[in-house]
């Protein structure tokens, strides 16, 4: 290749050379029709036009091989240059664009100023290079001798001899190196949105803020989408993604697509080989303590039958591409909610009967893998479970005045609902229907959602026709459990609510800023701190 590259040079130069002959030769002519042209394109088109004649360029061409060879003009003429150009049957010259363009580019002192002799030699030498490079091209044993005489010199300038030691070590123990090993760990702030869009941005992109700050947009969504879950995690930590058939995929951070706040993210069914009909509803990050899938927590899982169930968290610490069953399902059954826990919280169930039922996670023992579950809440044929909460743990003493009081916010079809402490909520035994949540009436309909809330937070309400609400809580005055609520929504006729879910786009703005250190989401670093995530119905 270094000789191809060297030959294509010399033959540009050869040429170049034999039209500043030309122009010796007629060296007058030129000049004038350099001065006369308005413009140097014209200049150029008259030069190119004309037939030139040169006593001297015959010369230059009138050559023999060293070896008596016979000689072929065309192993001397640059590559893709027309027959038109160069000396002609007639014994005169025309010149090509090239050698037009170079006798412009000189100025008239230099031009007037070439020597015949300069040219001639040189013009020899660059011929007699060509001949050696194309000599070189024929005879492979030429390119064996230039090979082994460049790395003789490269051994005695840079072997053993010269510096002591070799410069490189040649091993033969072999590595595979995975993708993730080239991923710098890095915090990333991780979203998802209501209609399943995900990505991640670095933690380093929010800048920490005041009390009071105003933030920045973490995603842009669609009027008609939100920010549904917002997290913080390391670049090699994993997602547990729960799917509503049962099934559970792994995904890391690092593969989740990275954008700017400006972007959506990627739909998140399109990173996991879903069946038809079956769509992620639950992902949970695990992050600090986690990471490790320790034996002594747990995940979680409810399904719309009533069915619950418990699985140490070391049982999914060996990802498959394809997914795994988390919880086996009966025929109509589908999973509603996931969770994180550490053994020492309540579970409750939801249906959209207007029941509730708290019982301790202690009254689910470890099932593996393959294991149905147990009995969580008792419903009729009719109904289904809704939603799943884990409780925090209560504060007691002094602190209990002014930590944060968490309450559940029920909602039903017909677009009431209320807000009530979740103190009112007491345990039940697993497996029975529980308590009132919230009156259903003819006025009501059926529950369609529960979540936990904080008089601060803000919910979004949305319709079976599309249609989005966005409310305060602390709109929503509390209530006692066995009441009818108020209005959340005023529905279109035939209109039914179909959801609500809390915003977390004011942690976006908020949480991420103030707590870019440590904090999680929420603020309060569950996730690093082994407490329970909640479960997404």
């Amino acid at each position: 290749r270094r000789t191809i590259f060297t030959l294509r040079k010399a033959r540009e130069r050869g040429h170049v050379l034999e039209g500043l002959a030309v122009a010796l030769a007629n060296i007058d002519e030129f000049i004038a029709i350099i001065r006369n042209a308005p413009t140097p394109p014209v200049a150029k088109t008259e030069l190119m036009t004309r037939s030139w004649d040169s006593q001297l360029v015959r010369e230059m061409l009138t050559r023999s091989r060293a070896d008596g060879g016979t000689i072929n003009s065309d192993d001397y003429r640059p590559d893709g240059l027309e027959k038109e150009f160069g000396m002609g049957a007639d014994g005169l010259y025309r010149l090509s664009d090239t050698q037009a363009h170079e006798i412009l580019q000189m100025r008239l002192q230099r031009l007037t100023g070439l020597e015949q002799d300069k040219i001639v030699n040189e013009y020899k030498d660059v011929m007699a290079e060509i001949d050696d490079l194309l000599d070189i091209l024929a005879k492979p044993e030429r390119v064996s001798t230039i090979i082994s005489d460049e790395l003789t010199v490269v051994k005695q300038e840079f072997g053993q001899t010269k510096l002591g030691a070799r410069r490189s070590v040649i091993e033969h123990n072999a590595q595979d190196i995975d993708t993730e090993d080239l991923i710098t760990p890095t915090d990333m702030v991780v979203t998802l949105s209501h209609s399943g869009y995900i990505k991640s941005q670095p933690l380093s992109e929010y800048r920490a803020q005041k009390r009071g700050g105003r933030g920045k947009q973490a995603a842009a969504t669609k009027e008609d989408d939100w920010i549904d879950q917002l997290f913080i995690a390391n670049t090699h930590d994993y997602i547990l993604c729960f799917s509503n058939r049962g099934r559970l995929y792994w995904l890391k951070v690092w593969e989740v697509p990275e954008g700017s706040r400006g972007s959506r993210g990627r739909p998140i069914v399109n990173m996991f080989p879903l069946i038809e009909g079956e769509k992620i509803n639950v992902v949970l990050p695990l992050t600090g303590d986690m990471r490790t899938f320790p034996a002594d927590h747990f995940v979680f899982m409810a399904t719309s039958m009533g069915t619950v169930k418990k699985t140490s968290l070391d049982e999914f610490d060996n990802p498959r591409k394809g997914g795994i069953i988390a919880v086996n399902l009966d025929e109509g059954d589908f999973l509603i909610g996931a969770a994180l826990t550490d053994g020492k919280h309540d579970v409750m169930l939801f249906s959209d009967g207007g029941k509730a039922v708290r019982f301790d996670e202690n009254d689910v023992r470890p099932l593996g893998r393959s294991a149905r579950g147990v009995r969580g809440m008792m419903i009729d044929d009719t109904q289904s479970v809704i939603a799943m909460l884990v409780a925090e743990q209560e504060v007691e003493g002094a602190d209990a005045a002014v930590a944060p009081r968490a309450s559940v916010l029920t909602a039903t079809e017909n677009g009431y609902g209320k807000r009530t402490s979740i103190s009112e909520y007491t345990r039940h035994g697993r497996g029975t229907k529980g308590m009132i949540a919230i009156q259903q009436t003819e006025r009501n309909g059926k529950v369609v959602a529960a979540t936990l809330v904080q008089a601060e937070d803000e919910i979004m309400l949305i319709t079976d026709t599309g249609v989005l609400v966005r409310t305060r809580v602390a709109e929503i005055r509390e209530m006692g459990r066995a009441t009818q609520g108020v209005t959340l929504i005023g529905l279109d006729e035939g209109a039914k609510l179909s959801g609500l879910q809390r915003i977390v786009e004011n942690d976006a703005e908020n949480g991420v800023d103030n707590e870019s250190e440590t904090g999680d989401a929420d603020g309060d670093n569950d996730a690093n701190n082994g407490t329970p995530s909640d479960g997404v119905a």
